[in-house]
């Protein structure tokens, strides 16, 4: 578990900023993680990585000289708000376009993408690049389809010699996606995570056995298998990374490989070198000349205690890329020399707060208290959302939903006090919800929030009807079909039925609570499906005989609106 905590949700918040107090020659701190301290060419192509933190190095120790110019750090174990992106590839942007690299997850694809087309509307032309380098997700024929894990320093360390090389942003863009298709990974888990404040893991691991293919957020492994030796084990990952291996031809792969074994924490280096011992002697049984290993932590997870093992297949070019120095808090190869130190410009993110016509402004205030409902639902339900959560995912649900929705609260008071409107209220709630939240759940949350917003006037005071019909818009967001065992199972059949009712011409609050009680049905029928979107799809049947937490938690708040509804 996790011993030095003051307020559990600011520990990722908390833990930046003491990492940039102690590398203050690397790196300075920016509203949603770190850019570099020092300067670099103009024109040169940014190199921007992120995600959940909880996996140092991974990210922001990656920074520096000759490696990434910026890193976006989202809460514990979920992606960075879109706002938080734009952000740090501001401060880190040298004229030359910015790469985006992150694994390959739901959330960080939501938020990372939703940065894209405000910053290319700005003149900086950007480009993502998602990393799916563990073969235990996804089927060789749907490798793009995987997860990113300890791979992930490979893609990266390619993508930021391109770019220190002076390459241009198609040419860097070009060799972080070589690199990702060169690289394969696979691990194994010996105990859970704890997230920080909890008093048990994300998962267990049964005394006598290890869980093998996990993921980095606290998901569980796809299978277990006894406890073995460290040969035993180094065997079945080389054999499983090996599998993979393509063909050598002339001027391509040819046989020469970089190779990454990754401690998740709690693995420590004696025991890793003895595993690598014997990663060695069996990669060079089979023909594979090693350039320069790296043992040690890279990405982990919290206090997990594991292993993975990366390889990158190499054709000259990769190998030059791999080679090539760089310097950072947790990563150094090579001798770099740094630029001077910079003065890095603050990029304000807010959204601006309008005042309303006084029957829109009475309006927004007399809406205030159904947020008040959300943030109440959210804290009541924290612990049994992350617990459901834990099953097939990575267990922060319910503290993503805590964090979101207090975070909306407390703007939508700022947006009241300064007499904002209907449509200026949800705007900025939804925006507050995103940054808050980060993950999925919140860049859903929030987007739904500001399409609400958009459905409402500043200028006047809306019917109940016309918020009734706001409302269903807001229930349609996100990629998922009902079916997929997602949030989209809840929030489908709330829609329908609101419109049905609101047709039918019932009032608000009792089409809302018929919606409210269609969404809960939705949410049960979710313990029947197995995941086919999201972290849990990982795990096939894991997560059958359970509820879909972000079904749940749409259906809980949904209930909740719909009593505060009846009583006002």
């Amino acid at each position: 578990m996790t011993y030095l905590v003051n307020d559990p949700k600011q520990f990722a918040a908390d833990s930046l900023t003491g990492m940039v107090a102690a590398n203050e020659d690397y790196l300075t701190e920016v509203h949603g993680g770190v850019t570099r301290a020092t300067d670099s060419p103009q024109g040169e192509v940014a190199v921007i990585v992120g995600g959940g933190s909880g996996h140092y190095p991974a990210f922001a120790g990656w920074v520096g000289p000759g490696m990434a110019h910026g890193a976006v750090c989202g809460n514990i174990f979920a992606s960075p708000s879109a706002s938080q992106v734009e952000s740090v590839v501001r401060a880190s942007d040298h004229g030359g376009g910015a790469v985006l690299l992150f694994g390959n997850y739901a959330g960080d694809r939501l938020q990372f993408g939703a940065a894209q087309s405000p910053l290319g509307a700005d003149g900086i032309d950007t480009r993502i690049v998602t990393i799916s380098d563990d073969i235990a997700s996804d089927t060789p024929q749907n490798w793009k389809d995987r997860r990113g894990i300890a791979g992930d320093l490979f893609v990266v360390k390619a993508a930021c010699a391109a770019a220190a090389a002076g390459r241009d942003l198609d040419a860097v863009e070009a060799a972080a996606n070589k690199a990702n298709e060169a690289t394969r990974s696979m691990g194994v888990a010996f105990t859970g995570c704890t997230l920080p404040g909890a008093d048990e893991p994300l998962f267990t691991v049964p005394e006598g056995e290890y869980a093998l293919g996990l993921g980095i957020h606290g998901e569980p492994g796809i299978s277990s298998h006894k406890m073995d030796t460290a040969e035993g084990i180094a065997t079945l990952l080389v054999e499983r990374v090996l599998a993979e291996e393509p063909a050598r031809t002339a001027g391509g792969y040819d046989g020469h490989v970089a190779v990454l074994v990754n401690g998740l924490g709690a693995t420590k280096y004696e025991e890793l070198f003895v595993l690598y011992g014997t990663v060695k002697k069996l990669l060079t049984e089979h023909g594979l000349t090693i350039v320069h290993p790296i043992v040690g932590e890279q990405v982990t997870s919290l206090d997990m205690a594991g292993v993975s093992l990366s390889l990158m297949y190499l054709d000259p070019d990769l190998e030059e890329l791999w080679l090539a120095p760089g310097d950072s808090p947790a990563y150094k190869t090579g001798s770099v020399t740094a630029g001077q130190r910079r003065e890095v410009v603050a990029h304000d993110e807010k959204v601006a707060i309008r005042a309303g016509s006084p029957e829109s402004a009475a309006q927004a205030e007399e809406l205030l208290p159904l947020l008040q409902a959300l943030a109440d639902m959210s804290s009541a339900n924290e612990a049994s959302l992350g617990k459901l959560d834990s099953i097939a995912g990575d267990g922060d649900h319910g503290q993503g939903m805590v964090l979101g929705s207090t975070a909306a609260l407390k703007a939508a008071k700022q947006a009241v006090a300064a007499h904002a409107g209907t449509s200026t209220l949800f705007d900025v709630a939804g925006a507050a919800w995103s940054e808050g939240a980060g993950g999925t759940s919140g860049a859903l949350w929030g987007a739904a929030l500001r399409e609400l917003g958009t459905m409402l006037s500043d200028d006047q005071a809306a019917t109940e009807d016309r918020l009734g019909r706001a409302a269903r818009r807001f229930a349609q967001l996100g990629e998922a079909r009902p079916g997929d065992k997602t949030m989209v199972d809840a929030t489908a059949p709330f829609a329908d039925e609101l419109t049905a009712r609101l047709d039918a011409g019932d009032d608000l609050a009792t089409a809302w609570a018929a919606a409210a009680r269609a969404a809960t049905k939705g949410a049960e029928s979710t313990a029947d499906m197995v995941a086919r979107k999201g972290r849990a799809r990982t795990h096939g049947t894991a997560s059958l005989g359970h509820q879909d937490p972000g079904a749940v938690s749409f259906a809980l708040l949904m209930s909740g609106l719909a009593d505060r509804l009846a009583n006002s």
